[in-house]
């Protein structure tokens, strides 16, 4: 585990691990994101409960697959970010998917 890799997954985590549990319960949540097939969960809502699971876990833990996906995670919220609309994003499929992501934009 490079410890660039854990700074930058905080960095763009900035929801807490009870915050994101709250959150992917929500209809919203449930309604964005690309879904494999019809009813099944989206890619950003599986890769919450799996962040989750990251932010409850002690970093000297983590392993390979874990490193991954904090890559991922760190990569899909800077790409998501320079795709901010404009306007009042407070109820945008935008920031709910940023959200499932573990990052709220409008968090300070």
């Amino acid at each position: 585990m490079t410890s660039d890799t854990y700074a930058e997954f905080r960095e763009a985590v900035n929801m807490s691990a009870s915050e994101l549990e709250k959150w992917l319960k929500t209809d919203e949540s449930q309604d964005v994101g690309q879904k494999p097939s019809s009813g099944a969960e989206s890619v950003g809502h599986d890769s919450g409960r799996k962040i989750i699971t990251l932010l409850h876990k002690k970093k000297s833990d983590f392993d390979e697959a874990d490193e991954a996906h904090m890559r991922k995670v760190v990569g899909y919220v800077h790409r998501h970010l320079a795709q901010r609309p404009s306007g009042d994003v407070k109820e945008t499929k935008w920031r709910y998917s940023l959200m499932n992501w573990g990052h709220d934009p409008l968090k300070k």
